[in-house]
């Protein structure tokens, strides 16, 4: 009896440690994150970022996989070790968490590097222990709660959502109750696909971010969901369709979480940043990246020569620097033959225009629109294996110009890409690229037998290698080629972006767009690169210049002059008019001038120091030499702005736009009251 209380009281105090340890000992435990596991290896995270420790959820199921109607969430511990690494990204610390229900064993295996003290680096690999096969469906990561902040009487959320979409939606927008949206990687629309794979949500005091760092694009999905006013969810899905036969196993892809303070801005960063260690490579832009651009696209598709060669003086008088031949030079997508009626002359017409860009002293781009091509061309008839064929046999259409996807994954059509751009850059003399269509950001799976493919989707993970090609035949042809990447609204790829030297705002639909677009490729990209915000007319008023300055943005236009009539769009409602009046000549010379002698694209975007979801009036900075450039955004202000990221001396201050002086004033912070309409744009120059 004696030795049955004993054996007795040993298992009690044996379970009792062990579910204190599983409560508070299984720990992922980084200098300013945390992820707390309980004994099923349901997990929340913890912010201790400038040592507060914040809670953002309650415990849940993080890592899991679906089966039919089935979660199978559910893994009581076993173990935990740790251990030390030290790789391509740098040192850290290794958590291997365990655990196993009837059929499966989870293992967690975790990173916190020194480098990235915000962020865990997941891999999770599920073994089939149990004596039967298991239909697995999906695997999902990472899947965390972030509750309302309970000091806000608004229970609202800021987010960055990068899937891509027909409807062209912001990039940065607030989540509230009933908010939904799935962030799929793959294919939205037809054409529309493909974004960076990283979704962030954050209220005003602390954000959680989550994402895969694989190195090419993956099929993930990175929901974002607000159900009700507790809080908003977000993770990494993935679908299998697997069935796991006993005995085997299957990995996830390296996902991860991180915590910030601010906007999404500093997730974003520490993403690429992350993601160059691990051999991503972000070029230096070349100075002509910096330069401003006219695009003859005011005049549509049927331009003629002698409008575009009209509209050059004028160019070159208002300090633009870049002439780009937009869509209509060719017969077809695909073939990319001279339009005979306004080349008849063929390459020598060609080269006629380029030289007579030139000779303004301007530089020439085209536009171009790779990777797809049209029905009944010369390609399609004697390449019709170039194309990319769904699952059934069909092909993919691209819907703006009626086109097909050629496949990018195959070498032939890799050749043949890079051969058109020898004809462009070597015959006939241009200096750069407009790279144009929203179907560049992805491509489908592609199942073409042609192609001999080991998996369908090597299709979408080789659309960056696809545009490596170009990127690198240009600057072979031309060190200081600009290659730019118009992805026509949609939420760029991250792995576009280290094979172009100039991103663009894309047709924005608003100048919310093209500040927060280029917030956005500043984070990924780096704070001085050349973000191009595309045609002002694009820009709300049409003439809104100081959204692309106020944030360090290239500035740009397709202005026509002299003056022609707008064309009748039949059935929709007429284009604003981008004809250059005499009215628009003074504000377009003056922004032009604002630009170039302050020339804030090559400065330091510093995008930690404004919240642009809770700051109020909308803020960015950039640090150039040694003064500070500020942008205030807001409909109409009357009130105190601050100025942050000053050193502790004294400034000057100034409206650069309207020759404004604000006096002096003290770092390292400075409250000043203020009034406008639309922007405000200062500098703070030391004494």
């Amino acid at each position: 009896m004696k030795q049955i209380t004993f054996s007795f009281l040993f298992l009690l105090l044996i379970t009792s440690l062990h579910s204190i340890g599983c409560e508070k000992g299984i720990v992922i435990d980084g200098d300013e994150i945390e992820v707390q596991f309980d004994n099923k290896l349901f997990s929340r995270v913890v912010s201790k970022i400038d040592g507060d420790d914040i809670i953002l959820g309650e415990y849940g199921a993080s890592e899991y996989l679906t089966s039919g109607d089935n979660i199978l969430s559910e893994f009581p511990y076993k173990s935990q070790n740790t251990s030390m690494v030290d790789d391509q990204i740098g040192k850290g610390t290794l958590y291997t968490i365990t655990g196993e229900s009837d059929q499966l064993r989870k293992t967690i295996n975790a990173v916190v590097y020194d480098d990235f003290p915000k962020m865990v680096i997941y891999s999770v690999t599920y073994d089939n222990i149990g004596n039967g096969n298991i239909q697995i469906d999906s695997w999902t990561n990472n899947d965390y709660k972030i509750a309302s902040d309970p000091n806000q009487e608004e229970k609202e959320f800021w987010s960055f959502q990068s899937g891509s979409y027909s409807r062209r939606p912001d990039w940065i927008l607030p989540v509230s109750a009933g908010f939904k949206q799935e962030n799929y990687m793959g294919m939205n629309a037809t054409d529309y696909g493909g974004g960076t794979p990283v979704s962030d949500v954050w209220r005003k005091d602390v954000g959680l971010a989550v994402g895969h760092v694989e190195m090419v694009p993956k099929l993930v999905s990175l929901p974002v969901e607000m159900e009700d006013s507790t809080g908003a969810h977000t993770k990494v899905v993935y679908k299998v369709d697997r069935e796991l036969k006993s005995g085997e196993s299957l990995t996830t892809f390296q996902t991860f979480v991180a915590v910030h303070k601010g906007d999404y801005f500093d997730a974003l960063d520490n993403f690429s940043k992350l993601m160059v260690k691990k051999g991503m490579k972000f070029e230096k832009p070349p100075e002509t990246a910096y330069e401003p651009v006219w695009c003859a696209w005011g005049y549509g598709r049927n331009f003629t020569v002698d409008q575009v060669v009209d509209a050059l003086p004028e160019v070159k008088k208002l300090g633009f620097k870049w002439a780009v031949l937009d869509d209509g030079w060719q017969t077809a997508e695909g073939d990319w033959h001279l339009n005979k009626e306004k080349f008849p002359n063929g390459d020598q017409d060609m080269k006629k225009l380029v030289d007579k860009i030139h000779s303004y002293g301007l530089k020439a781009k085209l536009w171009w629109a790779p990777m797809s091509c049209d029905p009944g061309t010369d390609l399609i008839e004697q390449h019709p294996e170039y194309l990319l064929l769904n699952k059934d046999g069909s092909m993919q259409k691209i819907s703006w110009w009626n086109a097909f996807y050629l496949c990018p994954a195959y070498p032939p059509v890799q050749e043949f890409t890079k051969n058109q751009v020898k004809t462009f850059m070597e015959t006939w003399g241009f200096d750069g690229l407009k790279i144009d269509g929203q179907h560049l950001n992805a491509a489908p799976p592609c199942y073409n037998p042609a192609h001999h493919h080991e998996r369908p989707e090597e299709s979408v993970e080789k659309v960056p290698e696809y545009f490596k090609v170009i990127y690198e035949t240009a600057l072979s042809i031309n060190p200081d080629a600009v290659v730019e990447i118009c992805p026509c609204g949609d939420a760029c790829s991250f792995y576009n972006m280290s094979v172009m030297n100039q991103p663009v705002s894309s047709d924005p639909r608003s100048s919310w767009q093209i500040r927060t677009k280029g917030k956005t490729f500043k984070a990924l990209m780096g704070p001085s690169t050349a973000y191009y915000g595309d045609h002002v007319e694009l820009s709300d008023g049409g003439d809104d210049f100081a959204s692309t300055v106020g944030i360090g943005g290239v500035v740009g236009t397709k202005f026509k002059w002299p003056a022609v009539p707008e064309p009748v769009r039949e059935g929709r409602r007429p284009r604003r008019s981008s004809n250059l009046t005499p009215e628009k000549e003074g504000i377009w010379a003056k922004w032009v001038n604002i630009y170039e002698d302050n020339m804030l694209s090559k400065g330091q975007y510093l995008g930690r120091l404004y919240d642009i979801g809770f700051d109020r009036p909308e803020a960015h900075a950039v640090k150039k030499g040694d003064s500070m450039y500020y942008a205030f955004f807001a409909d109409q202000y009357d009130g105190a702005i601050e100025l942050r990221g000053l050193e502790n001396k004294s400034y000057k201050v100034r409206d650069y736009v309207n020759d404004k002086d604000y006096g002096s004033i003290s770092g390292p912070t400075h409250q000043m009251n203020v009034q406008f309409t639309k922007s405000l744009l200062l500098e703070a120059v030391p004494e």
